[in-house]
């Protein structure tokens, strides 16, 4: 383009205004949120299991989160948050009409969906949410769906109706027994692959949740796939923060995965990993709640 004042040929750069806006929030509790989000090249490919990156702002820390829903033709993504640290605790002050700085997505594989049979659809606390698109599509091929949702009381259950609208059976637990039956989640899964007709499991949850997850249908040679949350930095398998070990290999989560055969997993290593930096963010997240409301201290 050239220049009106001095006729010379420049570059010229479109700069759009932010354009991942906010549709919709709901707070679920204190810690857990879900946000939709305009996103219309992210959700026009998006499938189950993967995953997006955002940045509430230019200087912000990239949070990698699994896509809990997306709808093609409105153009959106939902994703679920348990704030746990000063960005996603940052990113759960934001509601309808403000937007984000940046949205990178679909990242990672999308699950391998097939026609198996039984299927059995764990979902613990807010894992309930990126395995209910998993479910969705393993119904849609016409596999018979078995729902677990947990938690660890009735206040911090998600999206048992969503779940039961979709699944064969729904099984709802909670640790205190405030709604539907007692009990962790292994052992309804437990008494499922004693049954005989299961024959693939997703879990999706606490490192530790899927862990024992593991342990339980490995007893019964039931395939199990997890999805994976380890630390997590640009999410395209350059910087290998995402490392974990599966069946003895280096794995990156942000390429390889998210989701992987749980029997291969380390989780004792998944769980120390996730622990790095536990002292670092929670300096980090209490300064945020000090300066709650000063917009300066927020960046």
């Amino acid at each position: 383009m050239e220049n009106p004042e001095t006729g010379q040929e420049t570059e010229t750069f479109w700069i759009e205004e932010a354009m991942y806006k906010i549709l919709e929030k709901t707070d679920y509790s204190d810690d857990v949120y879900m946000q939709v989000i305009e996103a219309p090249q992210v959700a026009a490919t998006a499938q189950a299991g993967q995953f997006v990156i955002l940045r509430i702002h230019e200087e912000g820390e990239r949070i990698p989160l699994t896509i809990a829903d997306f709808d093609r033709e409105k153009g959106t993504i939902t994703i679920v948050v348990q704030a746990v640290g000063k960005s996603t605790r940052h990113l759960q002050t934001l509601g309808k009409g403000d937007s984000l700085a940046n949205f990178i997505g679909p990242l990672g594989l999308p699950s391998e969906v097939e026609k198996v049979g039984t299927v059995v659809c764990a979902g613990g606390g807010v894992g309930v949410a990126p395995v209910y698109p998993i479910a969705r599509e393993l119904k849609k091929a016409g596999n018979k769906v078995i729902g677990i949702v947990a938690a660890r009381t009735k206040n911090l259950l998600l999206w048992e109706d969503k779940m039961s609208e979709l699944c064969d059976e729904l099984i709802v637990t909670t640790d205190d027994g405030s709604h539907g039956r007692k009990a962790l989640v292994t052992e309804p899964l437990k008494e499922l692959c004693q049954d005989g007709s299961v024959n693939l499991v997703y879990a999706i949850g606490p490192a530790i949740m899927m862990k024992f997850c593991c342990k339980t249908t490995e007893e019964f040679g039931v395939r199990t796939i997890v999805s994976l949350n380890s630390i997590m930095i640009d999410g395209t398998g350059m910087c290998g923060a995402c490392r974990v070990d599966v069946g003895g290999e280096t794995k990156f989560v942000c390429v390889d995965g998210p989701e992987f055969d749980g029997h291969q997993v380390d989780f004792d290593l998944l769980m120390s990993r996730q622990r790095q930096y536990l002292e670092q963010e929670k300096i980090s997240n209490d300064l945020f709640l000090e300066c709650r409301g000063d917009k300066k201290c927020l960046t």
